[in-house]
């Protein structure tokens, strides 16, 4: 294991053992121990009561967040004619047909991109870069809305801050939530937006306690571990 930094141990002291925070004390603290020096992004990580080697069980989808993720979202949209034409309006960074998959499959734009749509007669075509997309969440999914005809809104809804979320093949969930220098306020109504739609996407298959656990960090601080209990009056203080 590697040996912890003293602003590390430091942040660690803060968190109280035992403790499950409410979101509101919880990203308070979270906030007052990010010891970066830059914008530090802020994680979220679930815990599912799920079992992942099911595919009912699979959690994915997306949720617009109300305050976004406090950066720009590089979006590249396969489609052709006139929906190709809609993506560039609605600011899509690089949009294209047979042309944009051959630079895809080749890996020269992955750096590049945060979001791939597609229309749906153009999946038969991307499908076949799964090897390729796939292990960097850029395969558009219908269920995350990414697979559309309606491709200029969906890439509004992406830069205005829509994030994707699937279960991993532990039962977690792991996104971002937004940025170290957002309010309490805002990474609470981020997190209120997420976990309503976490619940929503329950699987009906799914037994016993859904939400295991629930954690928060930066990239430089500890996690601080929330109440999963409390999904209601989010903003309120813990007592």
């Amino acid at each position: 294991m590697a040996k912890r930094g003293k602003k590390y141990r430091a942040a660690l002291d803060k968190i109280e053992a035992d403790r499950l925070y409410g979101p509101k004390a919880g990203f308070k603290l979270l906030r007052e121990i990010d010891s970066a020096s830059y914008d530090s992004t802020v994680d979220c990580a679930f815990r599912l009561g799920i079992d992942p080697r099911k595919a009912d069980q699979m959690v994915r989808g997306a949720v617009s967040l109300p305050h976004g993720i406090g950066k720009s979202v590089r979006v590249a949209v396969v489609a052709g004619g006139d929906k190709a034409a809609e993506a560039r309006d609605a600011g899509a960074d690089h949009v294209g047909g047979d042309d944009l998959v051959e630079e895809l499959g080749k890996g020269d734009l992955l750096d590049q991109i945060d979001s791939v749509i597609a229309t749906p007669d153009m999946m038969g075509k991307l499908g076949r870069l799964g090897k390729v997309l796939g292990p960097r969440g850029l395969m558009p999914n219908p269920k995350s809305g990414t697979v559309t005809m309606n491709v200029a809104q969906a890439v509004k809804e992406i830069k205005a801050g829509r994030i994707e979320y699937r279960s991993d093949r532990n039962g977690n969930v792991h996104t971002i939530l937004g940025k170290a220098s957002f309010t309490t306020e805002q990474l609470v109504e981020n997190y209120a937006a997420l976990l309503d739609e976490i619940i929503r996407q329950r699987p009906s298959a799914a037994k016993g306690r859904y939400l295991q656990t629930v954690a928060v960090s930066t990239s430089s601080s500890p996690s601080i571990p929330l109440d999963p209990a409390k999904s209601r009056d989010l903003l309120e203080d813990d007592e």
